[in-house]
């Protein structure tokens, strides 16, 4: 063996030595006493029975350690049966043998060293070991190697003496004894877990110091690493070396401390419980309180109290939400307030009192002055009426009975109370042949039967008049200008007209008629200057309200057509422009629609024929249509078609060409729609209710109760913020869109069903027609101040036309700069009025 190596070995074999003596010495020391801790190999270092052996040899310690981390990591239970061998028969020898020793291990340990150490020698003297340098090195191992087998010997000798004793000792004790005394000598090395003190350092933090920093998990998730954790810094806890059942039972015979001794899940190292800890457990399971120094019965201490200390129990400052007021404590208490403001209810000391002047007794103040006792209010006497002429002692000669009616009083002597009067006129000369009364004394004592059972109260009686009840309303000639009378009846139409529109200018009038034409008037004469034959019925016309365009929309069946009046009609470059702007068509991908719109609105291709007719766009819709309604800038179109459910309500794009369906699910039966006259916003009119949609957000903005059966039409103020709404059963419905969603006032100014309604642009004028005779013309005035509410006046009742059949008056129109009303008749007329 090379001289290193054999000075390792002898490091480590005279370094176990030393550990057998200390821990004979130990076990000698101790009498059967319960240790707090037992202490590891690595802390064995500092005991004082290992003084001698540190003298010995300084550079041990180091080296020992390691060896020991190394091969058995915290325990020496889990070495091989030969060297378990060789402690028990080291633990026996005395003071004197170890010190004879010396270095050397123990003589199981020694034997394979031996052998080792001979194959090396044997394997130099042949060869096969790398040559010495000299002939002195090679006298130096012959020399080591016979001073190691002299230490051998000797080593043999004692423990063949030592076993010998042993026999003839055990020969002498019973079996239970030898267990006993096996049990005795054994000594088991755990390596308990390094209990640090937590505040040496100076720390006062409360976190307790963890070894193990695997963390809440399962330890079997570890079975099949040979780490059980983490430490501090991140390295693994190697696993201690792991013993069988058949281990545990060895452990069990030869460990004295095994009965307190608590593996550490998170470490797998052995933990001997101390005095103390045990304690603590004998405790826990009698249902005490695990210290045994805690008084249970000490004096109470309140630290939570009404005394107001200086310093603050808890270390945290208060809740910001406790410095400001609650809310609902807040409107609790202002209901309490109210209600002892009110007398609905009442404080504790008023209930006290109370119950307190109950229990009292009361006592008339007989002698006291009046006015403590506050008597009841005296009504006077109701007063009898005065005597008549018939009851006066020289009556005239017509109060007096004749014959007749004197046969008329007997007849009634038996029912008095059916006479005409209750005595007899008598006619007397003087007031001296006036008898006495026979029934004075009666009545006087039915009177005052009367005066003394006849309730009495005193009845508080408004006095109101009827002209008070009436609102006062300005008159109609501080209200003026609105149309009085007709001043215009235009005729050419062979059926009944069905809708009428002024131009943005107020100089032209279209009209659309049953009989299948749209003619254009001039408004100052009644000249027709243009028809427009289309062959089928038109439902509705209406002009474009953009300056720059001279387009009108005509409802035409299926069909929606824009015309072109013409150039003579209004400013011919208007006119030109507007030829030049529809005759190009725009891009592809700016007409492109969807499936679903597309399926229902077809743009068509205007040909030469329509084109010299003045047609310039055509849409065809799988729906009549009963509505058009444009856009205040003129470039889209809301139609409505009949029965169209969910696509009910088409917006046509007159620039692009194109269509939208804004809605996906049916409300109703769609009546009409208009747009609002600044805001993205459209009016959507149902059977019974209006409902107002954001455009650009897509969704539902308010839903206005009506209170009709059937809406027939509706209007938006010009300033946006007030509607009316009519209806088939006679009612005219303001609704303030900035006050609520029910109506502000409810009108009936007709006897029939209403058939259409308009707002005048300048002037607070509204007009309403329909089956009755006339046409009611109001004073709307809406204010800008948000707390005045709008002012609505009936003015003027207009003879309207003829009725034709159940028809009357089917649209309405104002000038859009004079109070003229346009009307459309259903006797083939059209009437005009100022």
């Amino acid at each position: 063996m090379p001289p290193y190596k054999a000075g390792l070995k002898r490091k480590v074999t005279s370094d176990k030595k030393s550990d057998n003596v200390v821990e004979d010495k130990q076990d000698s020391s101790s009498d059967n006493e319960i240790e707090d801790l037992l202490q590891g190999d690595l802390d064995k270092e500092s005991d004082a029975t290992d003084s001698e052996h540190e003298q010995e040899d300084d550079g041990s310690d180091g080296e020992r350690d390691e060896v020991l981390f190394d091969d058995s990591a915290d325990s020496v239970l889990e070495e091989d049966p030969q060297s378990e061998e060789s402690i028990d028969e080291s633990s026996d020898l005395s003071d004197s043998e170890d010190n004879e020793s010396g270095d050397s291990a123990d003589d199981d340990e020694s034997q394979p060293e031996s052998d080792e150490e001979q194959s090396a020698d044997s394997g130099a003297e042949t060869g096969t070991a790398p040559s010495a340098s000299g002939s002195s090195d090679e006298s130096n191992k012959k020399n080591q190697i016979l001073k190691n087998e002299n230490e051998k010997s000797n080593i043999k000798q004692a423990s063949t003496k030592k076993k010998a004793l042993k026999q003839r000792q055990k020969k002498k004790m019973s079996s239970i004894d030898v267990l006993a005394s096996k049990i005795q000598e054994a000594k088991v090395s755990t390596e308990p877990v390094q209990q640090k003190d937590e505040y040496e350092s100076g720390d006062t933090s409360d976190e307790e110091d963890r070894v193990n920093t695997a963390g809440e998990v399962p330890m079997w998730w570890y079975n099949e690493y040979p780490h059980v954790g983490y430490d501090l810094d991140g390295r693994r806890l190697i696993k201690p070396p792991q013993r069988d059942h058949i281990d545990e039972f060895l452990k069990k015979c030869e460990d004295p401390e095994f009965w307190r001794t608590v593996r550490d899940p998170s470490t797998g190292q052995d933990i001997v419980l101390s005095k103390e800890d045990l304690q603590m457990l004998e405790r826990l399971r009698q249902s005490r309180v695990p210290s045994a120094t805690h008084d249970e019965y000490e004096p109470w201490v309140e630290w939570f109290s009404r005394e107001v200390l200086a310093t603050p129990l808890r270390a945290f400052p208060e809740h910001k939400r406790s410095f400001l007021p609650s809310r609902s404590e807040q409107k609790q208490i202002s209901r309490i307030v109210h209600a002892l403001k009110m007398g609905w209810t009442k404080t504790r000391k008023q209930i006290a009192d109370e119950r307190k002047k109950k229990k009292e007794r009361q006592f008339y103040n007989l002698w006291g002055a009046g006015g403590q006792v506050r008597a009841p209010r005296s009504l006077p006497a109701p007063r009898r009426a005065l005597p008549s002429h018939a009851e006066s002692y020289n009556p005239p000669p017509e109060y007096l009975l004749d014959r007749r009616e004197m046969k008329e009083w007997d007849k009634l002597s038996e029912t008095p109370w059916k006479r005409k009067y209750t005595f007899l006129p008598t006619r007397h000369a003087s007031l001296r042949e006036v008898p006495a009364y026979p029934r004075y004394v009666r009545e006087r004592f039915l009177r005052c039967l009367d005066l003394y059972l006849a309730p009495r109260a005193i009845k508080m009686r408004l006095t109101i008049n009827a002209e008070d009840l009436v609102p006062k309303l300005p008159s109609p000639r501080d209200l003026q200008p609105f149309p009085t009378s007709e001043v215009l009846r235009i005729t050419g139409h062979e059926a009944l007209v069905r809708s009428v529109d002024f131009d943005p200018s107020g100089q032209y009038i279209v009209s659309g008629s049953d009989d299948g034409t749209v003619k254009v008037w001039e408004t100052s004469s009644g000249r027709c200057l243009r028809t427009v034959r289309l062959g089928a019925a038109v439902a509705r016309v209406a002009w474009t309200p953009a300056l720059g365009l001279s387009l009108v929309a005509v409802a035409l069946g299926r069909r929606l057509l824009l015309l072109n009046p013409g150039a003579d009609i209004g400013a011919h470059r208007v006119a030109a422009d507007t030829d030049a702007l529809l005759a190009e068509p725009p891009p592809a991908h700016d007409v492109l629609m969807d499936e679903r719109t597309s399926s229902c609105v077809q743009w068509e291709v205007v040909d030469a024929e329509q084109w010299a007719r003045g047609v310039r766009v055509a849409v065809a819709h799988f729906k009549p249509v009963t509505h058009v309604a444009w856009h205040a800038r003129g470039d889209y179109v809301a139609v409505t078609l009949a029965e169209g459910a969910a696509r009910a309500v088409v917006v046509h794009q007159l620039s692009r060409r194109r269509s939208q369906l804004p809605f996906r699910r049916a409300k109703g039966l769609v009546q009409c729609a208009v747009f609002h006259p600044h805001r993205p916003l459209i009016f959507v009119a149902t059977q019974r209710v209006v409902r107002v949609y954001d455009l650009v957000k897509q969704e539902l903005v308010r839903k206005l109760q009506t209170g009709a059966q059937w809406i027939s039409a509706i209007a938006v103020h010009p300033a946006g913020d007030n509607l009316l709404v009519a209806s088939y059963d006679r009612k005219l419905v303001w609704f303030d869109l900035e006050l609520s969603a029910r109506p502000y006032q409810t009108l009936r100014l007709h006897g029939g069903a209403v058939r259409a309604l308009a707002f005048h642009r300048r002037y607070p004028l509204f007009a309403s027609a329909g089956d009755d005779r006339y046409l009611v013309v109001a004073h709307g005035m809406v204010y800008n101040d948000l707390l005045q509410n709008p002012l609505l006046v009936p003015l003027k009742q207009l003879p309207g036309p003829e009725r034709s059949g159940e028809l009357c008056v089917l649209d309405v129109r104002w000038h859009p700069a004079q109070p003229w009303l346009l009307a459309a008749a259903a006797d083939h007329t059209i009437r005009l009025y100022a």
